[in-house]
């Protein structure tokens, strides 16, 4: 399984992606939004995790513009702020997420997160 994580805090996408690959995913990293969207491709990744507040492109317009380029890939939100479901679909009611990731996440939850958006994994 192939997964894009878009983050613009360092740490947190090497802690990512060196615990996601340990567990036999392929992991692509990117710090900067507008980088992860020009080479981002259709139908290469099984689920890119977006988070929301990042500097120059936030996540919700990253999310747009990946859904642009291919409107069937699968996106979940990635936050720090305290920020629930329901409060987001007040929000944001035209963004068609069900994935909604709060951080900090411990390695299992998040393996459990995308177990349910991609359940044949």
């Amino acid at each position: 399984m192939r997964i894009l994580i878009v983050d613009d805090e360092s740490d947190i996408i090497l802690s990512l992606q060196k615990g996601l690959t340990r567990k036999g995913f392929e992991v692509n990293v990117y710090a900067e939004p507008q980088k992860a969207l020009d080479d981002f491709k259709p139908n290469v990744y099984d689920l890119s995790l977006v988070d929301v507040k990042m500097p120059d492109m936030d996540g919700f317009e990253l999310y747009r513009q990946m859904k642009k380029k291919d409107s069937n890939a699968k996106i979940c939100f990635m936050t720090a702020f305290d920020m629930h479901y329901n409060e987001f679909k007040k929000m944001f009611p035209a963004i068609d997420v069900r994935c909604f990731i709060r951080k900090p996440i411990s390695l299992n939850d998040l393996i459990l997160h995308i177990k349910s958006e991609m359940p044949l994994v």
